[in-house]
């Protein structure tokens, strides 16, 4: 046998099946993309109507550099704004959508997604009953874990997380013209 069906011809043939599968992966991605960027799009829309009901619709604002928010969004009759922010949790990244009212304090919360664990951090970012701790806060100042806001017990990293997301929203907030 030569060099040739020993060595050559396994490369060259995974080579192939490598160049096939990378094609079909991006022509996968090309046709998916769009598709899920839209889906996301409309998820982000409902939950900000969904803790700003009042709102008609909504303008984004730009030009508002604060770390760890990553959209603003005023309601365009002027009921409120909805910013997205994120916190630095147990499990990895908890992402944030909290609406203002036009008075300056906070309406609602709402986590949109979060990798915590169940059963102890998941009480955090899934818990309903905890995010109505922060409803009618003031949004003049940064929030004070144990202070201003309980933490949730044995889940103190997730209400870190938690807690420092709404923090970078009260930020923003302060920032809208």
């Amino acid at each position: 046998m030569s060099n040739w069906n020993k060595v050559f011809k396994p490369i060259v043939v995974l080579c192939v099946i490598c160049i096939i599968i990378t094609g079909a992966l991006a022509a996968t991605n090309s046709v998916t993309a769009p598709i899920i960027e839209a889906a996301t799009i409309a998820a982000q829309n409902a939950a900000r109507t969904e803790l700003l009901p009042e709102a008609d619709s909504f303008s984004k604002v730009e030009g508002i550099a604060v770390e760890n928010v990553s959209d603003v969004y005023v309601a365009d009759n002027g009921t409120g704004a909805v910013i997205t922010s994120a916190g630095k949790g147990y499990g990895g990244t908890m992402t944030v959508m909290v609406a203002f009212t036009p008075e300056g304090t906070i309406k609602q919360l709402k986590v949109t997604e979060a990798a915590e664990t169940k059963g102890i951090g998941s009480n955090v970012s899934e818990g309903v009953s905890y995010w109505e701790n922060y409803t009618g806060k003031s949004a003049d100042k940064a929030l004070v874990l144990g202070t201003d806001v309980d933490a949730y017990t044995g889940a103190t990293i997730s209400s870190k997380a938690l807690n420092a997301a709404v923090n970078s929203a009260i930020e923003a907030y302060n920032m809208i013209p």
